[in-house]
């Protein structure tokens, strides 16, 4: 956890960047906005799990909820105050903590309408994802939201599978399999560390829990395609308007 903490301290201002770098991440940032918006009611209590530099934050303050901001960087947290600040919505800010999924002890049970956690915090907690989605649910009240997001290990190899012949020319299609079988992303030296998932893996994690899966989503399953196109169809808004509602839908 010490790799994931530097690595978003590092990060920076790169993680607000990357849902403004293409025309990909522009139709991820609108399906997590109207997910926000189909799951989360307004003016809820949320609790914000890896809030990173505040994207989300805002979009929240937006829908006149009162948020709990939450990150395992400093960094990160600090960037979410100047961004959320610079925008207008820092009122809506009721705290901002230093935590770590894996340990949410300080956290009362059902505090608060809504767990947002957004950008994979399950996805870093690697072996412990399915206790940490217990607390999640936890710190929710009777009937309340736990709207999340995970790795997608099909999505990302859909995403990448220009990279399957430069993994068996370098001799590494072994280290491609074993992260395809697992999920594991550590696997493939060099990586981005993250769990990534099957949605049979977060169909069978919920069974085990009291909970009740009221809708899921494949962020860019339509316009993972080919990348021109996509850039071409964002330039007419009718079409965009058009691309974002099928992607949703």
């Amino acid at each position: 956890m010490d790799e994931v903490r530097q690595l978003f301290d590092e990060l920076g201002e790169g993680e607000w960047d990357r849902f403004d770098k293409n025309a990909l991440s522009r139709v991820s940032l609108e399906l997590h906005r109207r997910f926000l918006h189909r799951h989360v009611p307004e003016g809820a209590r949320v609790l914000e799990i890896g809030a990173g530099p505040g994207r989300f934050t805002v979009q929240l303050a937006k829908m006149g909820c009162q948020v709990v901001v939450s990150d395992i960087s400093p960094v990160q947290l600090a960037l979410n105050e100047q961004r959320v600040t610079d925008a207008g919505w820092e009122a809506a800010v009721v705290e901002r903590r230093l935590l770590d999924i894996r340990d949410l002890s300080s956290v009362p049970d059902a505090g608060f309408d809504t767990v947002v956690a957004y950008g994979g915090p399950l996805s870093y907690a690697f072996e412990q994802a399915e206790t940490c989605l217990g607390e999640l649910l936890r710190v929710v009240r009777p009937g309340g939201q736990v709207v999340a997001s995970v790795m997608d290990v099909i999505g990302t190899l859909r995403i990448f599978v220009r990279a399957i012949p430069s993994y068996a020319a370098n001799g590494r299609l072994e280290d491609l399999k074993q992260v395809m079988a697992t999920g594991d992303n550590r696997l493939d030296e060099g990586a981005h560390p993250c769990r990534m998932f099957r949605w049979s893996e977060i169909e069978a994690m919920t069974r085990r829990h009291p909970c009740v899966v009221l809708g899921a989503s494949a962020s860019n399953f339509l316009s993972s395609g080919d990348q021109e196109v996509v850039a071409y169809i964002e330039q007419d808004e009718a079409l965009w308007d058009l691309l974002l509602d099928w992607e949703e839908e």
